[in-house]
């Protein structure tokens, strides 16, 4: 067998490869995009532990995650899309929207629920579709295509639920074949060692292990990151660029019908207006969980524990008794502190290479 010598440069001094260097789980820990997020994470819970007799209740927990799962399931795709170096400004108005559609199609139509929750399911992907396709073909910043559609979907929102329902709110479906079911799936909740979970904390749960699957161990994953990274330079190496920027699309899209879905079975009706701003908060998760806004870099754990963050100090300040006039400062000091924390955390991994 032949061995690998070590390659010698100019000045005739030995360079390893360094792919062939060893790293030690202390640099791949560090490496980690949400070691950052982890650890304000962390200093969110002991903060609230301490000046919150309830916090550390376990009902409290519940609400906590539950909070944190209503914004996780869409900080989820939301991470993966600026991972690919795009962003969506139309997801909060499109979770409304896919609650609309499911709701007045099956009241107008008078047809089982699930035909109207899958014809929302269609909908909503063709949404993404034309998000995706109108980037790809036109060449603007998603800033701009999504700022459209935003606009857009907000004006169709209250338009047409005002022209078929005569008011801003749906028309209730609680009465109609298939709603328990469709409840069942999208808001119910379970009992676990006598605490209340609602269903969204497993369907988050279960997006964040496919996306970190997917971004990881798939084809799909290392074209989002190379996408990423440079959209020309994926192009040269063979990266089915405009196929991957529609799926993430399509991918934010699916997460705002599950999302929506769950809107609509909580309450039976939804207002026309709920959902604008939601889309700060999800790209807000993303960031703080290590996603960079030029792309390239982040997980979908890590957008995980930005909505748990988010989910603690909602309801922190709420066990806390202070006025929720506080948390968007709250919210705003931890994207700083986080975003400074991974800046660092990266400039410290790329010192020791």
């Amino acid at each position: 067998m032949s061995s690998t010598a070590p390659a010698s440069g100019p000045s005739g001094i030995d360079h390893v490869d360094e792919r062939l260097l060893r790293t030690t789980p202390l640099k791949k820990l560090l490496a980690r995009p949400e070691l950052g997020s982890v650890v304000g994470a962390i200093a969110v819970f002991v903060f609230f532990s301490v000046v919150a007799d309830s916090f550390l209740k376990p009902s409290s927990l519940g609400t906590v995650f539950y909070a944190a799962s209503t914004i996780g399931i869409m900080a989820v795709p939301v991470a993966l899309l600026m991972i690919g170096g795009e962003f969506d400004l139309s997801a909060g108005v499109l979770v409304t929207s896919s609650a609309l559609i499911s709701s007045m199609f099956s009241y107008q139509m008078t047809a089982n629920v699930w035909v109207g929750v899958g014809v929302s399911l269609l909908v909503t992907l063709a949404i993404g579709v034309f998000n995706g396709f109108m980037l790809t073909r036109t060449k603007l910043p998603s800033f701009i295509i999504t700022l459209g559609t935003f606009l857009m979907l907000t004006g169709l929102n209250l338009g047409l639920t005002k022209l078929i329902s005569g008011t801003v709110s749906t028309k209730t479906i609680a009465d109609m074949e298939g709603f328990s079911s469709a409840r069942k799936l999208f808001a119910s909740q379970l009992t676990i060692g006598g605490v209340e979970f609602k269903v969204t904390i497993l369907w988050w749960f279960g997006l964040v292990a496919l996306a970190t699957w997917i971004l990881l161990r798939t084809r799909f994953g290392n074209w989002i990151f190379a996408v990423g990274g440079g959209s020309d330079a994926a192009r040269a190496v063979g990266v089915p660029v405009h196929r991957t920027k529609i799926g993430l699309y399509m991918g934010v899209a699916f997460c705002a019908w599950i999302s929506g879905q769950h809107l609509l079975f909580s309450f039976d009706v939804v207002q026309s207006g709920e959902g604008v701003g939601n889309e700060l908060i999800y790209i807000i998760a993303a960031v703080i969980g290590g996603c960079l806004i030029t792309g390239g870099y982040g997980s979908a754990i890590g957008s995980a524990v930005g909505a748990l963050i988010f989910g603690m100090t909602s309801k922190g300040i709420v066990y806390a008794e202070w006025n929720p006039d506080w948390f968007k400062f709250f919210l705003g000091a931890m994207l700083l502190l986080a975003t400074l924390l991974n800046a660092w955390i990266r400039k410290r991994v790329e010192a020791t290479k």
